[in-house]
C-alpha cells in the first residue's frame, strides 16, 4: 500500500467518524429539544409558585394559592400549546406567515387579549357550571377547583400528545362539573347550562365548517371561476376585506373595549358595519394597485388575500386571549378569593397577577409545544392556500359573533376546526361536481376507479375521526379524572 492511498484511507475512516459524531449529534438534538420545552415549562411554573409566594407572604391558606398559581400555570401552558394552533394553523398551512411570525404574532396579541380584554367569562368558568353553596364549606369548593384546573390541564396535555385539536373551555367544563358531582352529587351541577354546552359540540363545528364553505364558494363562483380573475378579485376582494373588518370590529367593540366601556350587541353591530364600509371604500384603490401586472391565474390572487389573512390570524389571536385566558384563571381566581377571604359564593375579581400568569403561560405554551398542533390543523387536516384559509379565519370571527347574539356557549376550537373540515369537504364536494360535468362531456376520460377516487378524497379522514373522538370524551374524560382526584385529595386531607 502506498503513503497516498493509507493517507486516503485515514481520511475515509476519519469522514466515517466526524459523520458519526455528526450523526450522533442530530440525534441528541433531536431527543433533547423535548427535554429542553419541558425543562422550561416546569422552570416557568416553579417561579410562577414562587412569585405567588412573594406577592401572598404569610397570608392566610398562601401554600393552597401558590398550588393553585402553579396549577394555572401549567393549564395556561397546555391552552398555548393546543389552542392557539387553531388561530395560527391556517395562516401557516397557506404559507401566508412562517412558524417562527406566527408565534411571534401570537404571543404578543394572545398576551394583549389576555391582559387588556380578559376576564369577563371567568365568573362562568368558576360558577356557571355548579352552584357554589352545595358545596358546604369554602375547603370543599378550593379542592374542587383544584381538581378542577388539574385534571383539564392533564387532558389538554393528552390531546397535545396525541396530536388533537381539543376544546380547553370543555376541558374546564368537565373539570368543574366532574369535582361538583363528586363533591356534592349531581344535584350540584347546573343541567340546562351543561346541556347548552353539549349542544355547541354539534353547533360548533357545524356552524363554522358552514360558514367557511360559503365564503370559498363565494370566492370560487365570483373569483377563481371567472374568465377575467384579476377584474373579479378587484370588485371582491376589497368587499371581503371589508366584511373581515366589519366582524372583527363589531367583536371587539362588544368584547374588548368591556374595561373601558359596555357596549351592547346592536351597537357593536353598527360600529362594526361603518368601519367594514369604510375599509371597503379604502381597499378598492389598495388592490386595484396591488393587482396592477398579475396574470390571470389563481397563483396570483394568493397576493391579494395574503396580508387579510395575516391581520385577521393576528385579531382572532386578540380574541382568543381575551376570551379562553378564563379557562387557565377562572378557577384560579375562584380559588385565590375562597382561600383569602372564605367567601366562595360572592361575584369573584381577578387579581392582575392572576391574568398575568394566564397571559404568560398561554405565550410560553404556544411558543414551546405549539408548532405541533400548528402544522397538524394548518397543514395535515386538508391543504390551504390564503384563500381557504382566509375563509376558515372569517368564519371563526362571524360565528363566534352569532353566537354570542343568540347566547350560544360556542367553542373557539371546534369552530375554527369546522371551518378547516367545512373548507375540505366543500373542495370534495366542487370536485365531484366537476367530475361529474366533465364526465357528461367526456366520460372516456373520467373514469375513475373506487381506489382512485378514495385516493382523492381532500380531507384526512384518520384525522377527522380523532378529533370528532376527541371532541366527544372531553366533556365526560375531564369530569370523571377530576371527580377522582377530587376524591383523593378530599381522602388525603382529611
Amino acid at each position: 500500500m502506498t503513503q497516498q492511498q493509507g493517507d486516503r484511507r485515514h481520511l475515509e475512516t476519519l469522514d466515517r467518524d466526524l459523520a458519526r459524531y455528526s450523526n450522533l449529534e442530530i440525534a441528541t438534538a433531536y431527543v433533547s429539544r423535548p427535554m429542553i420545552g419541558t425543562g422550561i415549562a416546569l422552570v416557568f411554573v416553579l417561579v410562577t409558585g414562587i412569585g405567588a409566594l412573594l406577592f401572598l407572604g404569610q397570608s392566610n391558606n398562601s401554600i393552597i394559592v401558590v398550588i393553585a398559581a402553579c396549577l394555572g400555570a401549567y393549564m395556561a401552558l397546555n391552552i398555548g400549546a393546543n389552542d392557539v394552533a387553531n388561530n395560527m394553523g391556517p395562516a401557516v398551512g397557506a404559507n401566508a406567515l412562517t412558524m417562527g411570525g406566527a408565534i411571534a404574532i401570537a404571543v404578543i396579541c394572545e398576551s394583549a387579549g389576555a391582559l387588556l380584554a380578559g376576564g369577563d367569562v371567568v365568573s362562568t368558568i368558576a360558577k356557571g357550571i355548579i352552584a357554589p353553596q352545595s358545596m358546604g364549606t369554602a375547603s370543599i369548593f378550593i379542592w374542587a377547583m383544584m381538581s378542577a384546573l388539574l385534571s383539564a390541564a392533564l387532558w389538554v396535555n393528552l390531546a397535545t400528545w396525541i396530536g388533537a385539536p381539543v376544546s380547553t373551555t370543555h376541558s374546564v367544563v368537565g373539570g368543574v362539573m366532574g369535582a361538583g358531582i363528586a363533591a356534592a352529587g349531581f344535584g350540584a351541577v347546573y343541567w340546562p347550562t351543561m346541556g347548552a354546552i353539549a349542544a355547541s359540540w354539534v353547533i360548533s363545528p357545524v356552524l363554522g365548517g358552514a360558514v367557511a364553505a360559503a365564503f370559498l364558494w363565494l370566492i370560487k363562483s365570483r373569483i377563481i371561476y371567472r374568465d377575467d380573475k384579476i377584474a373579479a378579485a378587484r370588485v371582491w376582494v376589497p368587499i371581503l376585506v371589508g366584511i373581515m373588518a366589519g366582524t372583527f370590529s363589531a367583536y371587539l367593540a362588544l368584547k374588548g373595549l368591556k374595561k373601558i366601556i359596555k357596549i351592547d350587541m346592536p351597537t357593536a353591530l353598527l360600529i362594526g358595519s361603518i368601519i367594514g364600509v369604510l375599509v371597503w371604500l379604502v381597499m378598492i384603490p389598495v388592490i386595484r394597485k396591488q393587482s396592477q401586472g398579475l396574470e390571470n391565474r389563481n397563483k396570483s390572487l394568493k397576493v391579494l388575500f395574503g396580508i387579510p389573512l395575516v391581520v385577521s390570524a393576528a385579531l382572532l389571536s386578540f380574541a382568543h386571549g381575551a376570551n379562553d385566558v378564563a379557562n387557565a384563571v377562572g378557577p384560579l381566581a375562584a380559588i385565590v378569593q375562597a382561600s383569602q377571604s372564605g367567601s366562595f359564593t360572592d361575584a369573584i375579581s381577578i387579581p392582575n397577577w392572576v391574568m398575568i400568569i394566564g397571559a404568560f403561560g398561554i405565550s410560553f405554551g404556544l411558543f414551546l409545544f405549539g408548532p405541533k398542533l400548528i402544522r397538524m390543523v394548518g397543514g395535515q387536516i386538508t391543504k390551504l392556500n390564503p384563500m381557504r384559509a382566509y375563509c376558515v379565519a372569517l368564519s371563526a370571527a362571524i360565528t363566534v359573533i352569532v353566537a354570542s347574539w343568540l347566547g350560544l356557549p360556542v367553542s373557539s376550537t371546534h369552530i375554527a376546526v369546522g371551518g378547516v373540515f367545512g373548507v375540505g369537504f366543500f373542495r370534495e364536494w366542487d370536485a365531484e361536481r366537476r367530475i361529474r360535468k366533465a364526465r357528461m362531456e367526456m366520460p372516456e376520460r373520467t373514469n375513475y376507479a373506487p381506489e382512485e377516487r378514495r385516493r382523492r378524497k381532500l380531507v384526512r379522514r384518520s384525522h377527522f375521526m380523532t378529533i370528532i373522538a376527541a371532541w366527544v370524551i372531553t366533556v365526560p374524560a375531564a369530569a370523571i379524572l377530576s371527580g377522582i382526584i377530587f376524591i383523593l385529595i378530599n381522602s388525603a386531607v382529611d
